[in-house]
């Protein structure tokens, strides 16, 4: 069975192919007020965007949350991952002490720190924008949104995971090392590190991009 809408929009091609233009004009009148048409906006040219700035980026930031939670297994899965990498590497530098074979130790503990949260991030995100490029192209030539909307959105979406993902890696191998002690000095490593991840994240995106 069709359904009204699609007899309705096969019926229009049908006039536009056989009628002319000045037939599809009248067809666009009689849809005046058909809400399944869109019809220009007042002071939006037939060139522009149909939704404010704020709008679109709501709506590319609720759709990519939406399908960040569809695939909760992955988060689940890097989660673990990030805490069986952090316990491999605790273990290895446990219970380091002040002295020299220590602070060469806590040297190359601060060196995995950084490489595992950069390269883990940017695999990580290295095929999110090529996987999404067909859908991204359709859309944006139909006007529906913005390359800044599209990207702040995505970006934001995805922000908690790699937020959660440094907590989870540094309050595991912070103790186990045994690094400075103090909250002040751990929140400080947690801040480091979290900017790390978030720069090779950005990072993994240009590749994704590129």
């Amino acid at each position: 069975a069709v359904s009204p809408i699609a007899r309705d929009i096969i019926e229009t091609a049908s006039l536009v192919n056989g009628a002319g233009v000045g037939i599809e004009l009248a067809r666009a009148k009689h849809h005046a007020n058909d809400p399944y048409f869109l019809q220009p906006m007042d002071g939006v040219d037939s060139t522009g965007y149909r939704a404010s700035w704020w709008t679109q980026f709501y709506c590319i930031l609720w759709r990519s949350w939406l399908s960040v939670l569809k695939d909760p297994m992955l988060v689940k899965v890097r989660l673990l991952q990030t805490a069986m990498v952090a316990s491999l590497i605790g273990s290895i530098y446990f219970g380091q002490v002040l002295d020299q074979d220590g602070v060469m130790n806590i040297n190359g503990s601060l060196f995995l720190f950084l490489t595992n949260m950069t390269f883990q991030d940017v695999f990580a995100v290295i095929n999110v924008f090529s996987a999404e490029l067909p859908v991204f192209l359709r859309e944006k030539r139909s006007r529906l949104y913005r390359v800044d909307t599209y990207f702040l959105g995505k970006t934001i979406a995805e922000l908690p995971l790699f937020i959660a993902v440094p907590f989870v890696f540094t309050s595991i191998t912070y103790p186990m090392i045994g690094l400075k002690a103090g909250v002040s000095h751990y929140l400080t490593t947690l801040f480091i590190v979290t900017l790390v991840a978030n720069v090779s994240t950005s990072f993994g995106y240009l590749i994704s991009c590129a």
